[in-house]
């Protein structure tokens, strides 16, 4: 969106979390900033350098004394003029900052996600950099950390704007032949001489989207399932994992009856555990219920750990089209088995094996998290486009240039797909590089 928003309005809100605290950091941005300045802290400061003032009503009567900083627009967060207010950390010392502020004509308390709406609007973010952020201030994990970064950083809008770049050539060079096709440096057979680039960048955009899983296990967690019959050693695998009790362990077959869920992090990485519902044939309906569960948990699952009781020797069927690995528990007990060939032995009373199975699972979920040195996408919505995308591409190198329009379509359509994932859809775009790279009109 070129050219800014202008907004009338000046908002302020408590950027720096729960009050009573230290330090409370209250931020303003719009075009009344300078003016809020001037009112109660006597002037602007040097832009970018924090000056300390006495911060008064408009009356004149003190509030508080704190740190003062100035972003003059279109140089801040927002693109708007902004300022910050570090001050004490007390409510009535916040409150009374916000009574002075609100008593200013034009002045608004911000709602939820507005200075970065702002922004957004006044092309400083793209919704990839807005989503990038939203993700670094929730970030659990370090893996969660560093690809928030990455995204709030522009690595995902550096990629798809220069995606963007090309369609928009490409889809200059064909608008060019099919409208100026009587000028001498529009060459002939163009939409045929761009099919290259055309599958090119298809094969660019199907190698990014076999990342997406990746990035969305980063962002979401890597989903692990405990399953087994009852009595297996689920809840009391779950109790260890989590290292508290999360789940009620018993003697007595079928007390887990929901899903039951933690979030470890494991080498950086979210892992999402399950415990569920023991599988067996029921007629109670509560407990049925639950085995249903566990059932739609272990296919939507990105790892099952399948338990079996190793005092029993008993070998459950599990289905092999699932991702599968098979723990033998209660090894401790005097009357275990030795497990299967390839299956871990674990004790959750001792402790025996768990770390074994901790190693796996990290290397489980490394694995399926595995990336290139790319930046890669981590929501639905960017798989959603980028297949929309590819699609279009497709469609548009199966003419070989033998229907410019057609080509010319199915190339605003990709184009159109993957500027719905930034948020920047502009025909402008188009326009300048149609009138920038020829000589026409001249």
């Amino acid at each position: 969106m070129s050219g800014g928003v202008k907004d009338q309005t000046t908002i302020y809100a408590l950027s720096s979390g729960g009050l009573p605290s230290g330090v409370a950091v209250a931020r303003m941005s719009g075009p009344g900033t300078r003016t809020a300045l001037d009112r109660l802290v006597g002037g602007a400061p040097e832009p970018r350098y924090a000056s300390l003032r006495t911060i008064r009503h408009v009356d004149g009567t003190p509030i508080d004394r704190g740190l003062i900083l100035y972003f003059p627009g279109p140089a801040s967060f927002t693109g708007e003029d902004c300022a910050e207010f570090q001050i004490h950390g007390g409510r009535s010392v916040v409150a009374a900052l916000f009574s002075a502020l609100s008593a200013l004509d034009g002045f608004q308390a911000a709602e939820p996600g507005e200075f970065i709406r702002r922004a957004f609007e006044n092309g400083r973010m793209d919704l990839t950099e807005v989503e990038g952020l939203g993700d670094l201030i929730a970030a659990e994990t370090e893996m969660q950390r560093r690809l928030a970064l990455e995204h709030a950083e522009g690595g995902l809008a550096t990629l798809y704007n220069a995606w963007s770049t090309r369609l928009t050539e490409c889809r200059a060079h064909i608008e060019a032949g099919l409208d100026f096709s009587d000028e001498e440096d529009v060459p002939d057979d163009i939409a045929s001489a761009l099919s290259v680039e055309i599958g090119t960048l298809a094969e660019e955009i199907l190698q990014h989207l076999r990342g997406v899983r990746a990035g969305e296990i980063v962002r979401q967690g890597f989903r692990v399932v405990l399953a087994g019959l009852p009595n297996a050693g689920k809840s009391s695998l779950m109790n260890a994992l989590a290292g508290r009790d999360v789940s009620i362990v018993s003697h007595q077959p079928g007390t887990t009856r929901d899903i039951v869920t933690v979030t470890l992090d494991l080498a950086g990485y979210a892992v999402v555990v399950q415990d569920t519902a023991g599988l067996r044939e029921t007629t109670e309906d509560v407990e049925a219920e639950g085995v249903r569960r566990a059932e739609a948990a272990m296919r939507d699952a990105d790892l099952v750990l399948h338990l079996y009781d190793l005092s029993t020797g008993a070998r459950p069927h599990m289905d092999t089209a699932l991702p599968v690995l098979k723990v033998g528990t209660k090894c401790d007990l005097p009357h275990a088995v030795e497990p299967d060939r390839g299956d871990l032995a674990i004790s959750t009373r001792t402790g025996a094996g768990l770390d074994v199975l901790l190693c796996h699972l990290e290397d489980h979920v490394a694995n399926a998290a595995m990336r290139s040195g790319d930046v890669i996408p981590s929501r639905a919505r960017h798989r959603e486009h980028l297949e929309r995308t590819l699609a279009a591409l497709n469609a548009a190198a199966e003419h070989d240039g033998s229907d410019p329009e057609l080509v010319a379509e199915h190339l605003r359509e990709a184009a159109f797909a993957l500027g719905r994932i930034t948020g920047r859809v502009d025909v402008e775009d188009l326009l300048d590089v149609v009138f920038g790279s020829f000589c026409i009109g001249k």
